[in-house]
């Protein structure tokens, strides 16, 4: 339809018996209530009594507004200043007012380019809302395969009492378990005095410290940077090298750090250190599997029970613990079935005092491989092989043993 905007009612009444169909208003506020109620107006015709400043106002608003409204200026005589006043204020056209075959051409060039805009701006619309689909779909694909992407286990060696085999532990299980195949990450998390490097004679340049430069964002770039080869399928994240940094990397950063190596290895093993600090529980939280270590005398008995005692106090479930009993020798006084009596625990696994552990440790090669054939390193590597196939059997299920949705709600009330 076409819309005429004439204060004179007889120059309006020629322009509607030429334009079939138009609706004429004789001022601009009766114009845009018009307007508003007819999203559909393809044309304006501005009749020669309409002064200057107010079609330029109105063709302004609708280039704005209305682009595809076809705003035709009608003047009495067209020269050079109302060519002006036209391209300045988006005027469609400016046509003579007595020529009416012109003003009719003028309006049928304003519907077929409205029709165009229309077309364009649905087609626009239209690919927006395909490329929105594509998007919510690419995203849940994206979510999917997230969700159906293996999550890898993760196992934290834990004790609060200092030099039982923790690191030993640690260290010799992550070695079997990769050289069994599998894709395996070691993380020390013992900030003070983490040993993992030295014990498996690496010199990394980039420590967990080196999270704080990321500013919380842990990506694969991330991940990369801090991470140290040791063999084909083992990387290890080391600790500091020095006790002196200004940065250090936060609780958050750990925790992050944690759930993205778990989306990139099969087995994620971590070594603490001998307190419950932020560090150990935020891997305690994550937990699959927890291994305490213990030796055969009364400190480490004392110290364990403790441990024993705080983790039922966090509620985290016996069924997630694992037990390695180290030094297991009967000449220290106190025997096996003593020591698994009072902590409640039967050890998964024992190992026995040895000159081969030492010189392993010295030589910075894991027992399994310096001394593979030692009864120590078959007790490992059978533990190893143990939470191997517990990572793989527990796959099928949603909530793993020890882990909850977090700490904070496993305290009990």
């Amino acid at each position: 339809m076409t819309t005429i905007l004439e204060p004179d009612a007889s120059q309006a009444s020629v322009l509607q018996a030429m334009l079939h169909g138009s609706s004429a208003f004789g001022d601009m506020e009766a114009l845009r209530s018009h307007l508003r109620d007819t999203p559909n107006e393809f044309a304006v015709v501005i009749g020669p009594s309409v002064a200057a400043e107010f079609a330029a106002e109105f063709a302004q608003w609708a280039r704005v507004q209305r682009p595809d409204l076809g705003v035709i200026l009608l003047r009495e005589t067209v020269d050079s200043s109302a060519l002006a006043l036209a391209l300045r204020s988006g005027m469609r056209e400016v046509v003579q007012a007595r020529d009416l075959a012109g003003v009719t051409t003028a309006v049928q060039r304003a519907r077929s380019v409205a029709s165009a805009i229309g077309q364009t701006l649905m087609d626009e619309a239209q690919a927006a809302a395909d490329a929105a689909k594509a998007q919510v779909a690419a995203e849940a694909a994206a979510a999917q395969a997230a969700a159906d992407a293996p999550v890898g286990q993760l196992h934290t060696v834990f004790s609060t009492k200092g030099g039982v085999g923790k690191s030993l532990v640690a260290t010799n299980v992550a070695v079997a378990m990769a050289d069994a195949g599998h894709r395996v990450c070691l993380v020390d998390l013992d900030v003070n005095s983490g040993d993992v490097a030295i014990m498996l004679q690496l010199n990394p340049t980039r420590t967990i410290n080196d999270l704080v430069g990321f500013s919380g964002v842990i990506d694969d770039g991330a991940i990369d940077s801090v991470l140290t080869k040791y063999s084909d399928n083992l990387s290890i994240v080391a600790a500091p090298i020095r006790l002196d940094s200004l940065e250090q990397a936060t609780a958050e950063d750990v925790g992050r750090l944690l759930d993205a190596l778990k989306l990139r290895f099969e087995a994620v093993v971590v070594d603490t250190s001998g307190v419950f600090d932020d560090h150990a529980l935020t891997a305690l939280d994550r937990s699959d599997t927890i291994v305490l270590v213990g030796t055969l005398d009364i400190p480490a008995l004392k110290g364990l029970k403790l441990a024993i005692n705080t983790l039922e106090l966090l509620n985290f479930t016996k069924e997630s613990w694992k037990f390695v009993l180290n030094r297991a020798d009967g000449r220290v006084g106190l025997s096996v079935d003593e020591y698994e009596s009072t902590l409640g625990l039967e050890a998964n696994a024992t190992l026995v005092s040895a000159n081969e552990v030492l010189n392993a440790v010295n030589r910075g090669e894991p027992l399994v491989r310096a001394f593979a054939s030692h009864q120590n390193s078959k007790t490992l590597a059978r533990f190893a092989a143990t939470l191997a196939q517990s990572s793989s059997t527990s796959d099928t299920s949603s909530d793993h043993g020890g882990r909850k949705a977090g700490r904070l709600r496993r305290r009990k009330g």
